[in-house]
């Protein structure tokens, strides 16, 4: 199958993942049919997509035509026949997917591909039930807020067809995202587990008390926040090295290893309650004064002007 063929998609579940997929859906012009079955979907998903519809970058559909190409169901049983993707967006829990999934894969003609929004549960382990045609269930998982952020992580399980992955970074490609394929199912795929161990040492550099959360969370945006937007950690340390990765790791390579060393010394619990209360207490003491709202309207507005910088270089 070929992205241009994907010209309907489902979406199911509209919490914040869910709900920011059918804005970039609708938004290049695609027909979204979506359902979630708790109390207000609906009208939440609505106000969202209002709210939302002027920062998504590089907009094909216009604002008329945007909420026209929208259909909400209670039951998306009877349409799945008219679906060429499904992006699915419901809980974490392993029991639910399995269902789901095994019920998707049974309804649904066998060309429609089926991805997971799932964070960290691999495909492997919900596919379990599926006897139809498994090799065109994946996941595709974004990064918050998918109508801003371009990354999204492809990840097949072992019996993925190659077209499928294939056709899946087609299509996320031709809504202006940038898929990366992970190679082999691992635990919170790539983006999260980065993150893990980012917030990980964050958390015991604050739990400590050797740097307040304001200050820690200024260390990333103005110093290693500015330059990985950029270039990631490999490229980076590359160019830190003349462009020679070797030579930079021969250089700072025993420092690391004592930092490392030191860092899980004094490793974050947590499975502490005490750790993390107190870990609270400190970071609320910051973001009890700040004006949250404001907060994610200057990060979406942010985001959107260097996504476009980057975009011109």
């Amino acid at each position: 199958m070929a992205s241009t063929s994907i010209k309907t998609v489902g979406v199911i579940g509209t919490g914040i993942i869910g709900a920011s997929w059918t804005a970039l859906f609708l938004a290049k012009g695609l027909r979204v049919i979506v359902t979630d079955p708790a109390p207000g979907a609906e009208s939440k998903l609505h106000e969202y997509l209002k709210k939302n519809y002027l920062a998504i970058p590089n907009k094909i559909a216009t604002p008329e035509k945007y909420l026209k190409n929208l259909t909400f169901v209670k039951d998306i049983d009877p349409y799945l026949g008219e679906l060429d993707l499904i992006q699915e967006n419901g809980p974490e829990r392993l029991d639910f997917k399995r269902r789901l999934f095994a019920h998707l894969d049974a309804h649904t003609p066998e060309h429609v591909l089926i991805a997971s929004s799932s964070s960290g549960l691999p495909s492997s382990e919900f596919v379990t039930d599926c006897e139809r045609k498994a090799s065109r269930i994946l996941i595709g998982h974004p990064f918050n807020p998918p109508h801003l952020i371009p990354l999204v992580e492809v990840v097949p399980h072992p019996k993925t067809g190659d077209a499928y992955v294939t056709a899946a970074c087609e299509f996320y490609r031709s809504l202006g995202k940038d898929p990366v394929v992970v190679k082999k199912e691992t635990p919170g795929f790539i983006a999260n587990r980065l993150q893990a161990a980012v917030c990980a040492e964050a958390y015991s550099l604050i739990f400590r008390g050797i740097i307040s959360a304001e200050d820690l969370d200024k260390t990333m945006t103005s110093g290693l926040g500015l330059r990985w937007a950029f270039s990631g950690p490999v490229m980076t340390n590359s160019l830190g090295g003349g462009g020679d990765f070797g030579h930079f790791m021969d250089h700072l390579g025993p420092a690391l290893k004592s930092w490392l060393d030191d860092m899980q010394k004094h490793q974050f619990d947590m499975g502490s309650m005490t750790e993390k209360e107190t870990l609270k207490g400190k970071v609320d003491e910051w973001v009890s004064h700040v004006d949250i709202e404001k907060t994610e309207k200057d990060r979406d507005t942010f985001l959107t002007g260097l996504i476009s910088a980057r975009s011109e270089i």
